[in-house]
């Protein structure tokens, strides 16, 4: 059958793939987060460290609000789930061609915000606007 040597390798391959398979699932289990909150933790960033810049909201479409803005000449056309901040949304806003001011990573402009549940880039209409 087997020598010693080969039963006591087979055991130590054995107990390394259980060892890196019980690893390989912590590590999976803690990556897992809810997506929820992954996004409200990547808006409360953009909050604390974004840049801000003009924006201008093109259409809010059921849940989606489409804005463009543009960062060291490029034009960036983007839209942002809204779902989850409608208590947020002011009541009396433009919603077409309507000015608002929007907050993006320095490092990654494509990645910004124009609401948060702290943070509203949507200006209320002034009187006479």
């Amino acid at each position: 059958m087997f020598s010693t040597p080969e039963v006591v390798t087979l055991g130590l391959i054995v107990l390394l793939a259980i060892v890196v398979g019980l690893i390989g699932y912590e590590k999976y289990s803690l990556s897992r987060e809810d997506p929820h909150a992954r996004e409200r933790a990547r808006r409360a960033v953009l909050v604390a460290y974004g840049k801000m810049g003009d924006a201008t909201v093109l259409d809010l479409r059921d849940e989606l609000l489409i804005y463009t803005y543009a960062v060291r000449g490029v034009e960036y056309t983007a839209s942002q789930d809204v779902s989850r901040l409608k208590e947020h949304l002011p009541t009396d806003w433009h919603v077409l061609g309507g000015h608002a001011l929007v907050r993006y990573d320095a490092r990654n402009p494509a990645n910004s915000i124009v609401l948060a549940e702290k943070w509203s880039g949507l200006r209320a209409n002034q009187p006479g606007a």
